[in-house]
C-alpha cells in the first residue's frame, strides 16, 4: 500500500529550518547595538531640541510662503515696511519656507516644531551614519556624534538654513562613498539645484565641491597627508559633475542675482555682520566655544598619537570648516557634520562591537521606552505658544489688533516679522531681512536709536509717533519712558507703547 506524498499547498506552507535562522537574523540585524545607539542619539536631539519656536525670521518667512501659495507669486520687492517700502528684495529661501507654511497650517506652532525636530533628527543621524562609514567602529561614532551634537544647538529653530545642513550631510555622504568606490555623484546636481532655492549655505557645499574635485588632481605624501591621482575616467566624471552642479545654482525664480547673494552678504553687508550676534566670532568662553576647543584638540591630539593618515581632501575641509566656526559662531553647526566623521576615526581604538553579545530583545524594550518618551512630553500648542510670550508682544497683540496709529511706528528689530504675521496693518520700522534696511542706511539708524545715543534724532528724521519696544534692558525705551515728550499708551511685563505728545516734526 502506498503513501500519498503531501500535497503542493502543504509543502509551500511548511516553514523551512532555513527561514527561522534567516528572520532571526534579520530582526537581531533590525535590533542590533547600532540600531540602539541610534535611539540613544534620536533621544538625546530630542531632549536638546528647545521647546520654543522663538525664531525673529519665521514670522514673514511664512508670510513670504503664503503670499506665493495664495497669488502663485515670488515676493520680489518690501511689502511689509514703510522705510523700505517698494525696494527690490531676493528671497533666497523661498523653497525652505514651504514646509514650515504648510506644517504651521496644519498643526500651528506644534508643526514648526516638528519640522525642526525631523530635521535635526535626520541631520544628527545623518552625522551618525558618516562616523560610522569613516571609521569603521559604531562606538566611536556614537561618541564622536554625542559630543558635536551640542554645538547643533546654535541652529535649532525653525529655520531654512537647517536644511542647508541636511544636503551637506548628504553631499559628505556623496563624497565617502566616492573614495569607497561607489560612485553616487550624479546625485550632485539636482541636489545643489535644491540647495540654491532653499538657503545661502550652499555656497559652502560648492566650496568642498570644488576643494574634493582640486585634491583628485594631485598626487603626492607630504608627511601624515597623502593625495592620490584619480583615474582619468573618475576626474572627467567629477569635472563634468562640478560643472553641472554650478550651472544648476543658476535654475531659480532671480537667475545670477540669486547666486551672487552670498557674496553680496559676505561684502556689502557689513552692518549686518557687526551687529547680529550669530555673525560673531565664536567665544571660547561660552560652553560652545570650549567644546570646539575640546574637539579640535582631541583631533590633532589622537591624530600625532596614533599617527594617522590623512587624506589631502580631508585636511582641506577641516581647515575649511574650522575657520568658518571660530570667525562666525553660526558655523559650528557645520564645522560639527563635517568634522564629527574624522574625530569618529580617531577614537577607532574602543573595543569594536560584537555581534554575538548583542541583546536584541533588550535593544528593542529599550527603543520602545525612548520612544514613549517624545510621545508622553511632546509638547502641546499652548506650551508652545506660551514660549514666545518671553519673545515677542504676545500679551499686547489683544490691544495691538484695534490699536491704528496715525504716524509711523518704530519696531523693535526682533519683533519685526512677529508684526509682519500677526499685525498686517501696521507696516514695521525694521525686521531680520537686515539686508534691504542696510542698502536703505535703515538698519544703522536702528542701531542708533536703539543705544540711547542720537535716539531723538532718528525719532525725528523719521517722523516716528509710536514707539514699540521691548522694556528688558533697553536704553531707547528707558530714555522715551523718562522723557516728558513722550506718554506710554500700554504696557506689560515684555513690551511698552510709547507716543510722542509734541507734534510729529
Amino acid at each position: 500500500m502506498s503513501i500519498a506524498p503531501p500535497s503542493l499547498a502543504t509543502a509551500d506552507i511548511e516553514p523551512k529550518p532555513h527561514d527561522y535562522g534567516s528572520r532571526r537574523k534579520a530582526w537581531s540585524k533590525a535590533l542590533g547595538f547600532s540600531t540602539l545607539l541610534s535611539g540613544v542619539l534620536a533621544a538625546f536631539v530630542y531632549l536638546l531640541a528647545s521647546h520654543t519656536i522663538a525664531d525673529p525670521d519665521i514670522w514673514w518667512h511664512l508670510r513670504n510662503a503664503e503670499h506665493l501659495i495664495r497669488t502663485g507669486e515670488m515676493v520680489r520687492h518690501d511689502y511689509y515696511s514703510f522705510t523700505a517700502a517698494g525696494a527690490g528684495w531676493i528671497n533666497h529661501e523661498w523653497l525652505g519656507e514651504l514646509p514650515f507654511y504648510f506644517a504651521w497650517q496644519w498643526l500651528g506652532f506644534r508643526g514648526l516644531y516638528l519640522v525642526v525636530l525631523l530635521l535635526a533628527e535626520a541631520i544628527i543621524l545623518g552625522v551618525f551614519y558618516l562616523s560610522r562609514s569613516v571609521s569603521g567602529n559604531v562606538k566611536a561614532a556614537f561618541l564622536a556624534t554625542w559630543i558635536t551634537a551640542w554645538l547643533a544647538t546654535v541652529s535649532l529653530a525653525p529655520r531654512p538654513l537647517l536644511f542647508g545642513w541636511l544636503f551637506l550631510v548628504i553631499e559628505l555622504a556623496v563624497f565617502t562613498k566616492f573614495s569607497a568606490g561607489i560612485d553616487r555623484t550624479r546625485l550632485l546636481p539636482a541636489l545643489f539645484l535644491m540647495w540654491a532655492n532653499t538657503h545661502g549655505s550652499w555656497l559652502i557645499g560648492i566650496v568642498l565641491l570644488l576643494a574634493f574635485f582640486v585634491c583628485c588632481l594631485v598626487h603626492g605624501n607630504w608627511g601624515r597627508v597623502e593625495a592620490q591621482l584619480w583615474t582619468r575616467r573618475e576626474r572627467l566624471k567629477l569635472g563634468w559633475v562640478c560643472a553641472l552642479s554650478m550651472a544648476a545654482l543658476f535654475v531659480n525664480p532671480w537667475g545670477h542675482r540669486l547666486v551672487l547673494y552670498p557674496f553680496n552678504l559676505a561684502f556689502r553687508q557689513t552692518a549686518n555682520i557687526a551687529h547680529i550676534s550669530e555673525w560673531q566670532s565664536l567665544d571660547f568662553h561660552s560652553v560652545r566655544g570650549k567644546c570646539v576647543f575640546v574637539v579640535l584638540a582631541a583631533i590633532i591630539v589622537l591624530a600625532l598619537v596614533r599617527r594617522t593618515r590623512w587624506k589631502l581632501w580631508e585636511v582641506l575641509f577641516v581647515l575649511i570648516t574650522f575657520y568658518s566656526a571660530v570667525t562666525y559662531s553660526r558655523f559650528t553647526f557645520m564645522a560639527a557634520i563635517v568634522i564629527t566623521p574624522f574625530l569618529a576615526r580617531a577614537l577607532n581604538f574602543l573595543s569594536p562591537y560584537r555581534a554575538e553579545v548583542d541583546r536584541p530583545i533588550l535593544n528593542g524594550l529599550l527603543l520602545l521606552g525612548m520612544a514613549a518618551v517624545p510621545f508622553a512630553t511632546f509638547p502641546t500648542q499652548r506650551q508652545l505658544e506660551q514660549a514666545t510670550r518671553t519673545s515677542y508682544p504676545a500679551e499686547a497683540l489683544a490691544y495691538l489688533e484695534h490699536f491704528h496709529p496715525e504716524g509711523h511706528v518704530l519696531n523693535d528689530y526682533l519683533w519685526g516679522g512677529y508684526l509682519i504675521w500677526n499685525l498686517r496693518h501696521i507696516p514695521v520700522f525694521v525686521d531680520s531681512r537686515v539686508d534691504i534696511f542696510e542698502y536703505a542706511g535703515v538698519f544703522q539708524d536702528y542701531v542708533t536709536a536703539k543705544s540711547g545715543v542720537g535716539s531723538l534724532d532718528v525719532l525725528d528724521k523719521y517722523k516716528i509717533r509710536y514707539v514699540l519696544h521691548s522694556k528688558q534692558g533697553e536704553p531707547l525705551a528707558y530714555l522715551l519712558m523718562h522723557n516728558s515728550g513722550w506718554k506710554v499708551d500700554y504696557e506689560d511685563d515684555v513690551t511698552v507703547l510709547l507716543e510722542r505728545i509734541k507734534p510729529v516734526p
